[in-house]
């Protein structure tokens, strides 16, 4: 509840929290507040905005732009909340063996993290998702493979940090197994830093996602706020609404992420936000 509190206590993050919710129902709310399929072509192509019936206005090929936001919002969200939860998995279960084991093993296991990290990460999806073929599982694949090695040399740091504290010693001379040291005494102290870099993981996924879809290595079968973004590029002079409010889709949800992961900071680690701010 404290931590609920601090976190209340930062405007920016409220906000953040409350766009991020709008955005959550209208993707879950989507086949309601858009019923059309946003592939169909149900008027004019270039149509305007704030029209009648398509208040967003149309695309090329008429097909409505609200819609088409509607539906990709899901896509969008339901990548960046997958790829993230993988990238933890390997992030947290890599950076784990490392920091709690030490020595050969630690030495292997980062310098395979900084092999990844060699190579610049949007790349490296573009390699992955080029090579495996453009679906929604590929995305997820490529995204989680380029987002684990932070996430890893965080979790990496944060155990190097607990493992000689008093409370880790005093189980491990009480006889208990490394796994409910890990468990029971490490990881539970360390998941706020986790956390919070878990939930900007999602904002960068969703950046990825789109930058994917722009290029065309999207799933063909899903409507993208990327996919949407790149379609319309070469009209942007003509029909500005096209690639605006996809793109407007983007950056309120990336910031909105964003806010809610510095409060989310603010509110689990006070005192190392305090000392960064003085």
């Amino acid at each position: 509840m404290s931590a609920l509190r601090a976190y209340l206590r930062h405007p920016s993050g409220v906000v953040g929290l409350a766009l991020l919710l709008v955005i959550v129902v209208v993707a879950i709310l989507a086949p309601v507040l858009a019923p059309v399929d946003p592939w169909e072509m149900v008027g004019a192509p270039f149509e305007r905005p704030f029209g009648p019936d398509l208040w967003l206005g149309s695309d090329t090929l008429g097909r409505d732009i609200a819609a088409g936001i509607a539906h990709g919002a899901r896509v969008s969200l339901a990548i960046g909340l997958s790829s993230t939860l993988a990238a933890l998995g390997i992030g947290v279960t890599v950076g784990t063996l490392a920091g709690y084991c030490g020595g050969l093993v630690d030495d292997a296991l980062m310098r395979v993290a900084e092999l990844f990290q060699t190579i610049p990460g949007f790349i490296l999806a573009v390699l992955l998702v080029a090579t495996l073929g453009p679906s929604l599982g590929h995305e997820i694949l490529a995204i989680a493979v380029v987002s684990w090695p932070p996430l890893a040399r965080l979790t990496r740091g944060e155990f190097m940090r607990l493992k000689g504290r008093e409370f880790v010693r005093a189980a491990i001379c009480q006889g208990e197994r490394p796994a409910a040291v890990i468990l029971r005494h490490i990881l539970p102290n360390a998941v706020a830093p986790i956390l919070v870099t878990g939930s900007l993981t999602v904002a960068t996924a969703i950046l990825i996602e789109s930058a994917l879809s722009f290029l065309g290595l999207g799933d063909p079968n899903l409507m993208s706020w990327g996919y949407m973004v790149g379609a319309a590029r070469t009209v942007i002079r003509q029909a500005w609404w096209m690639s605006v409010f996809p793109g407007a889709a983007i950056l309120v949800t990336v910031l909105a992420i964003n806010l809610v992961g510095e409060a989310l900071n603010d509110a689990l680690n006070p005192r190392l936000s305090r000392s960064g701010r003085a």
